[in-house]
């Protein structure tokens, strides 16, 4: 399985994003010393791509996948791609704040720890539903790891499509995502431009 392995703090800093948006709470002090040339149209498009592969943790191949589906799905094909993206399993992992970082709720999917509709899912792409009920397994809760989890991400708000019970580390999709609901500093609209090229 590929992973982008590059460094969160580096890479947020080349794409001028905020590593909040990844789960990280540390600032790098280090600049980018950039020359002041203006990005063409190609080039803010790119970035935008970019940034929301980044963000979501998708390589290239999936994420053409994911621009594929959306556009055949009803309604604008730009925010059917971030509802596509934020309904992945191991993005609603990090919102219910069972984990600190994206990344880091991908391990834990990966690793086994979450059951869907009480039935074990170890794909980090799996897509969620409306009503789909999302714990960490019993024999997981009682491990140091989610109570460290916890205390971190305890005061983390949760968008308003997901109920969550943090107490039983439970969860549930109470409706799907709107773009709206989306808090990703994203311009989908350039995605669908460089795509439809």
């Amino acid at each position: 399985m590929a992973v982008d392995k590059t460094p969160v703090l580096k890479r947020c800093r080349s794409l001028d994003l905020d590593p909040t948006y990844l789960g990280y709470d540390k600032k790098s002090n280090r600049t980018l010393t950039r020359r002041n040339r203006k990005l063409s149209e190609y080039g803010l498009q790119l970035r935008e791509k970019q940034k929301a592969k980044f963000i979501y943790g998708v390589l290239e191949k999936p994420f053409r996948n994911y621009y594929d589906k959306a556009d055949k799905m009803k309604g604008m094909t730009g925010e059917n791609l971030m509802v596509l993206l934020e309904r992945r399993l191991d993005n609603v992992v990090f919102r219910m704040g069972f984990a600190r970082t994206r990344r880091e709720a991908r391990q834990v999917v990966d690793h086994k720890h979450i059951l869907v509709n009480g039935k074990r899912v170890n794909l980090p792409s799996y897509q969620v539903k409306a009503g789909d009920v999302i714990e960490v397994k019993e024999s997981s809760k009682s491990i140091q790891r989610f109570k460290d989890i916890l205390e971190v991400t305890g005061a983390r708000l949760t968008p308003d499509w997901i109920d969550v019970d943090k107490e039983a580390l439970k969860g549930t999709i109470s409706a799907l995502p709107r773009r709206e609901q989306i808090d990703v500093p994203v311009d989908e609209m350039l995605i669908v431009e460089l795509y439809s090229k």
